[in-house]
């Protein structure tokens, strides 16, 4: 379902405009040297936004991007953000097809996937996030000792992503099937604190690039 169009749309984008990643593909193997961090973290899928700022918050030393397809939800997540004065981290409207018009190799330390769209038909299994071509353009993003952090909520898509994960030459550890069973774990998501406030179980790996490619 398609959701409509906020209200003052692009008004209210404008006025988070010091939030948004201007021309990224000129920042391209530069975002550490430009922003002066010693580590880049990029979220894939940030919606409104609330996993980003709180990450973000309580690791300083970081530069977080977060890229969102949804300008309905990615100007929710600007409004929230603009709120902190932080100074370390920047949001765009894109999709993960383009990461490597944004990100050179071996850029990034860390990519959190956090509830992604299952694409439950198997007809679009390749659409999903975590699918083998996805996985081989991260892994040729992380710099040597980089991660993949991975949230779901459905089951059968953390099955499938697993394989795919080990499939393409990921060491996973931290897997669990229920992530907040013994107390809350880390930053949660908008999605993510509805989903445990309904007791349902949360799902989590987390996938340490290596050195051979995708079978």
């Amino acid at each position: 379902m398609r959701l409509r169009k906020r209200p003052n749309l692009a008004a209210r984008t404008e006025k988070c405009g010091h939030l948004l990643a201007v021309q990224p593909e000129q920042l391209r193997g530069r975002w550490l040297e430009t922003h002066m961090f010693k580590e880049l973290h990029i979220e894939l899928g940030c919606g409104k936004g609330r996993f980003t700022l709180e990450t973000a918050k309580s690791e300083p030393d970081v530069f977080f991007v977060a890229l969102e397809k949804s300008a309905n939800a990615l100007v929710i997540a600007l409004e929230r953000i603009s709120n902190e004065d932080l100074q370390n981290i920047r949001l765009m409207n894109a999709f993960a097809e383009n990461l490597t018009a944004f990100f050179a190799p071996g850029e990034v330390s860390r990519i959190y996937i956090n509830f992604c769209d299952p694409w439950p038909a198997n007809r679009h299994s390749k659409r999903r996030l975590t699918a083998q071509r996805f996985l081989e353009l991260y892994k040729g993003l992380l710099r040597q000792g980089g991660e993949i952090h991975f949230k779901t909520d459905n089951r059968p898509l953390f099955e499938f992503s697993l394989r795919e994960f080990e499939l393409c030459g990921f060491e996973l550890y931290g897997i669990t099937n229920d992530l907040h069973k013994d107390g809350v774990v880390g930053v949660m998501t908008d999605y993510e604190l509805k989903f445990h406030e309904q007791g349902l179980p949360i799902y989590r790996c987390i996938a340490g690039a290596g050195e051979a490619g995708c079978k």
